[in-house]
């Protein structure tokens, strides 16, 4: 009889049989295929110099004023943040406020500069989706910068030259007062021209020049209607010294104050004889004005005739000649000056004990130095 196999035995042997070992009655499964590189490649990890993560960016605003609280409007403001092109800038509103958005986390500084307000800066940390207010920046007024120059002043130059003029004496007796040996000699104002005509008309060898002219005249029995003796020596005196002290004063200081002139000889001393011959010669005609430009000398030629007019008021009246006379001493004086300064040219330097060569070393012309002061300049 044939073994039959009882299918609830049969079921449960196969049950056994499947847990103890596993792997029966299971179709075996091929091995996964190695997998291939992919020819995407991953995105790349931001990094520091990409643009942060919106979520994490910040604001910063704050208000500008100036000293006094008032709000400062038209105020550039520059933000600075840490990394290459980090850089961001505002105009402050009417009400002086700014804002900037969309700013990295991160330390920072803002600065802020308007027109007459010194500059000012301030700095701190944004952190991540932060909105920093920043704390009132006040400007304050900026503190205007003057250049100072720091040497001497054209008239402090022009003082020294006239006390080296002053000590100018042919053989070291006549006065030699008006004539400058120094080409670019600063120009006199108007004290320094009369105090060269005061000291000039009071100089004791101009009393001399005048006393012995009036002798000559005396002796020549000129202006007989003065009379001989001490009263007649005495008329005469006063008329030359009139004459020297009106032709001083009124061509060597008061019109070329008002002309802007100046009264004094340049020397020349160099070129041919001709030429110096005719320099001086002119320049009984022209002259240097106060801006170192050469024009004519009007200060000399109406200086000789308002001298010229004077004199008829103390000469004797035979010997005014109205016009004709006040003509004729304006000639003669502007002859005598045309002959002095060909003396000038030629001889009284000679004569002249340690004229100066050159000019001094406080010279206008010399480039001041400058010094920056914080004080602003008085009105």
């Amino acid at each position: 009889m044939p073994l039959q196999f009882k299918p609830g035995l049969a079921g449960l042997a196969l049950a056994t049989l499947a847990c103890a070992f596993p792997c029966l009655g299971q179709t075996p499964q091929p091995a996964p295929a190695p997998e291939q590189p992919s020819s995407k490649q991953p995105a790349a990890a931001p990094t520091a110099d990409r643009q942060p993560d919106p979520q994490l960016s910040g604001s910063i605003s704050g208000t500008v004023i100036d000293e006094s609280g008032a709000e400062v409007a038209g105020a550039r403001v520059t933000l600075t943040c840490e990394g290459p092109s980090r850089t961001q800038e505002a105009i402050s509103a009417s009400d002086g406020r700014f804002s900037f958005a969309n700013v990295a986390p991160g330390p920072f500084q803002i600065t802020i500069a308007s027109a007459g307000f010194a500059t000012q800066a301030s700095s701190g940390i944004l952190h991540p989706g932060e909105n920093y207010v920043v704390v009132q920046i006040g400007l304050n007024v900026a503190t205007s910068v003057t250049e100072v120059e720091v040497g001497p002043s054209q008239a402090e130059v022009a003082e020294e030259q006239i006390r080296v003029e002053e000590k100018q004496r042919v053989l070291g007796v006549l006065p030699n007062f008006y004539v400058s040996y120094v080409p670019n000699a600063a120009p006199l104002n108007p004290r320094q021209k009369f105090k060269l005509a005061s000291k000039t008309v009071v100089d004791p060898f101009t009393v001399v020049m005048v006393a012995g002219t009036a002798g000559i005249e005396q002796a020549q029995n000129h202006f007989r209607e003065y009379g001989q003796g001490a009263q007649g020596y005495g008329k005469r005196f006063g008329a030359n010294y009139a004459d020297a002290f009106t032709g001083t004063f009124i061509g060597g200081a008061i019109l070329p104050s008002l002309l802007k002139q100046d009264p004094r000889y340049f020397y020349k001393g160099s070129g041919s004889t001709a030429s110096r011959f005719l320099y001086a010669i002119a320049n009984s005609l022209i002259c240097k004005g106060d801006n170192g430009r050469w024009q004519p000398n009007y200060s000399n030629v109406l200086g000789n005739l308002a001298a010229g007019g004077i004199s008829n008021l103390y000469y004797p009246p035979q010997d005014r000649n109205g016009a004709g006379l006040t003509f004729e001493n304006a000639a003669v004086g502007i002859a005598e000056t045309a002959l002095g300064n060909l003396f000038q040219e030629f001889l009284i330097k000679k004569l002249t004990p340690k004229p100066p060569h050159k000019a001094p070393d406080r010279s206008p012309n010399k480039a001041p130095d400058k010094t920056p002061t914080n004080n602003p300049p008085r009105p």
